[in-house]
């Protein structure tokens, strides 16, 4: 079958060598705008618990859940390597000392292989910066920015704490020193439209990414956004699934050819959310863009050219 877009998992493999899969773990990192540094409450839409196995507590040192991770995936899969995945919070947020020690305690499990990093651009010191260039020549390394939009005044709506600029540099500090930089966005925030969704993707495009995520915006219970929602629906657009498979694929076709597409979906439990999703699986959502593609004769990056 063509490859109509650059696919995380085979790009991942060759890169690799062999067959990986990501452990989240939940180190108990906290944020910037939740300990009242730059904001209290946290951004409207959040809530960890959308995204945390059930072995991610933060009573479990980083060791014991990956562990419980490997056990799971194991029984499965029993010659896997793993990727420590630094999911929850912001996870270079803290003094780098004890940054640095639980990133060398995962690398010290068995058949771990290397680190994803997931964190805010306005939480990266060059100190720690320093550490992860050294850390990239004997380990894999992803560092992974939550973006969220390249709009200002999204980001201040959402209560996100930080602007674009500061995507923007955060993003060019960490490629600089070799590291394999990584973005995710949410598609469908209030005030966004398609316009200002496709200026994203021309926008990102001039980033030193190598890979990017793409999630819809879904409303998780007891966040501000879900009240927000109730109070004033009109400010928002829910898409449905095939209005969005549409827009996931004329941003693609926007977007520079070689960066690695690692999701178009985001899964929480259906119980989380304050309005019913799809009923699909990832790997459904997957199939029918790769049919929409088909159909539409789309291409990653086809449109770059008329930016």
């Amino acid at each position: 079958m063509e490859q109509r877009y650059n696919e995380f998992g085979s790009w991942l493999k060759n890169r690799l060598g062999f067959k990986v899969q990501k452990i989240s773990l939940n180190a108990g990192f906290t944020c910037p705008n939740r300990d009242g540094t730059v904001g209290v409450g946290g951004c409207t839409y959040c809530n960890n618990q959308t995204f945390n196995p059930a072995y991610c507590q933060t009573e479990k040192t980083v060791t014991q859940q990956l562990e419980e991770g490997k056990q799971f995936f194991a029984r499965k899969y029993p010659d896997m390597k793993y990727l420590a995945y630094f999911q929850a919070y912001t996870n270079t947020y803290g003094d780098v000392s004890h940054v640095v020690r639980l990133y060398e305690e995962a690398l010290r499990v068995k058949d771990v292989v290397g680190l994803v990093i997931g964190t805010r651009p306005d939480c990266m010191p060059d100190e720690l910066l320093d550490y992860l260039e050294e850390l990239n020549k004997r380990a894999f390394l992803i560092v992974e920015y939550g973006i969220e939009s390249t709009d200002d005044d999204v980001l201040r709506r959402i209560n996100r704490g930080h602007d674009y600029a500061a995507t923007v540099d955060a993003v060019k500090r960490t490629a600089e020193r070799g590291i394999i930089t990584g973005g995710h966005v949410i598609l469908g925030l209030p005030g966004d439209s398609r316009e200002s969704i496709i200026r994203e993707a021309r926008l990102l495009s001039e980033l030193p990414l190598t890979t990017l995520k793409l999630h819809q915006l879904q409303l998780i219970k007891g966040t501000r956004m879900a009240e927000e929602y109730a109070e004033c629906p009109s400010d928002f657009h829910l898409y449905t699934a095939d209005e969005y498979i549409d827009l996931v694929i004329d941003f693609v076709e926007h977007l520079r050819p070689d960066i690695v597409l690692e999701r178009f979906v985001s899964q929480s439990p259906a119980s989380l959310l304050a309005i019913p999703g799809w009923g699909l699986k990832n790997y459904e959502f997957v199939e029918k863009v790769r049919k929409r593609m088909e159909e539409r004769d789309a291409h990653q990056g086809a449109r770059v050219m008329s930016n």
